[in-house]
């Protein structure tokens, strides 16, 4: 007799962000002013901050958006000294990461209310940007009164495409345990590790990174109205990128490398991988209906549009989150598929309408980080009955410093 295969399912999403949403021009007159740049630098400066697509983004420091004299965490001094260390950086994430992964986990609740949170029996939680232990998974598990038996997992320092892991790791639980209920979390305060240098890998990494955090529910049973039915992952590894994109901890904070040659190594590449995913789920490129890819700036947007033979519509989820938020690392894939969740909300509604009942749709997501690493995934998506109340369409704030 044949085992019967267990399958796993998004069955809610929340994404949350600190309070303080600065425009992009704040924040290049901010890094123009603390790397004391001459007129011409700033006007350079000013170019890559435009062709970044970013108009704004958040974080728990209110300074990026302030002048000289109203700092609160950097000095108020020419040239910022004394520059803050690890430890006053990893303070602030102590502090503030719990709250914001915990506005992101009641907003999933919140986006799920048949969905009793008490249930919930592992806890994960995806973060690159701080260390503290005690954690933020015990933290979580407090405030939202779990028990202490509840099982907790804490991935650490893989970058943009942490979320994937996290993922992978929730499917392997509700599948091995159907009954099992998985709360994801990714957390991360990105804008606490400015690097005051004017070479270009920190111009550039200063001018994407933001702070978010999102939180996904995971089940072995699908969600009556509405889920993603998690299908397929691939992943792999590109040799000639590892030298690309680095992340490191130094004295004074955690240091990006993240050079211009990133775009061209994920565009020779992204096209093989894909279709190894694609051969994996039996699928072809006509067979997905929308695309999550993790916005880690515009120009690896443009590259994957161009070996995919995308245009900028197909890829709207990923630029309306580019152009809101910035790149949050590993929680910014999971904001890119909450704007699809939205989308499918309103759609299950017109289908309700008209008493129809829309078939299965594919989802193609991927990431990048360190390594070079690429990580992949094919959702399924399932509308069914109409929804009970109607899916939440922003992103919560939390209290700052």
């Amino acid at each position: 007799m044949q085992e019967q295969e267990h399958k796993s399912y998004i069955n809610a999403l929340g994404t949350a962000v600190p309070g303080n949403a600065i425009p992009q021009q704040k924040i290049a007159e901010f890094m123009a002013e603390a790397l004391d740049m001459d007129v011409a630098d700033r006007r350079k400066l000013n170019v890559i901050y435009r062709q970044t697509q970013i108009g704004q983004r958040h974080s728990v420091l209110p300074d990026y958006g302030l002048p000289m004299g109203e700092y609160t965490f950097y000095p108020n001094t020419p040239g910022l000294e004394p520059f803050p260390s690890v430890s006053d950086r990893n303070a602030v994430y102590r502090k503030e990461t719990p709250k914001l992964a915990l506005a992101a986990a009641r907003k999933a609740f919140a986006d799920y209310p048949d969905f009793d949170p008490q249930s919930v029996t592992h806890v994960i939680v995806v973060s690159c940007t701080g260390f503290y232990a005690p954690g933020p998974d015990i933290e979580l598990v407090e405030a939202l009164g779990l028990p202490t038996t509840t099982h907790r997992l804490l991935i650490n320092f893989m970058g943009c495409y942490g979320a994937f892991n996290g993922l992978k790791t929730a499917d392997a639980i509700v599948r091995a345990n159907p009954e099992a209920k998985v709360l994801l979390v990714c957390s991360e305060l990105c804008t606490i590790h400015f690097q005051k240098k004017p070479e270009l890998d920190y111009l550039l990494s200063n001018a994407l990174f933001a702070d978010g955090a999102a939180a996904v529910l995971v089940e072995g049973q699908p969600r009556a109205d509405k889920s993603l039915r998690m299908r397929t992952f691939f992943c792999d590894l590109l040799a000639e990128g590892r030298d690309e994109m680095a992340w490191h901890v130094s004295d004074f904070g955690f240091e990006m490398t993240l050079t211009p040659e990133v775009p061209g190594v994920i565009e020779r590449n992204i096209g093989r991988l894909l279709s190894r995913l694609l051969e994996k789920s039996e699928l072809t490129i006509g067979d997905i209906h929308y695309y999550a890819l993790h916005p880690g700036g515009r120009r690896i947007l443009e590259a994957i549009e161009n070996q995919l033979g995308l245009d900028r519509y197909d890829n709207r989820y990923a630029y309306h989150v580019l152009k809101q938020y910035g790149n949050m690392s590993s929680a910014t894939v999971l904001f890119v598929l909450h704007e699809i969740w939205q989308e499918l909300g309103i759609k299950k509604e017109a289908a309700s309408r008209s008493n129809d009942t829309a078939s299965p749709e594919n989802i193609l997501s991927c990431a990048f980080g360190p390594g070079l690493t690429l990580e992949s995934l094919i959702l399924e998506a399932h509308v069914n009955e109409p929804l009970l109340t109607s899916s939440v369409r922003s992103s919560e704030t939390v209290p700052t410093l």
